[in-house]
């Protein structure tokens, strides 16, 4: 099993998404709102959160996070837990930028 995270943004505020890939080749989304969205292949999973605007974390550079006004730097997922605890962490306001 394979954790990686994603994330979008509205006006100051950041969502994440955690894609989760199991060994079967299905995979998860666990959403901002606690709800795990499954899916029968990692593309499908991927292709669902491009088409919300999602963008994976690993593949976010310094550019795009500017454009999103984050700070790269400090970019941290949510810490890991159960999906109980995870659900109130996947929405966060921003800092303000200077």
């Amino acid at each position: 099993m394979r954790d990686e995270w994603w994330l979008a943004t509205a006006g100051d505020t950041l969502i994440w998404a955690r894609l989760r890939v199991r060994e079967a080749g299905t995979a998860e989304v666990f959403d901002c709102d606690g709800a795990t969205l499954p899916y029968d292949s990692e593309d499908s999973a991927r292709a669902a959160l491009m088409d919300a605007e999602f963008v994976s974390l690993d593949g976010l550079d310094q550019e795009d996070a500017n454009v999103r006004g984050i700070d790269l730097d400090t970019l941290v997922p949510p810490a890991p837990g159960d999906d109980d605890a995870l659900r109130g962490r996947m929405i966060v306001k921003l800092p303000k930028r200077q």
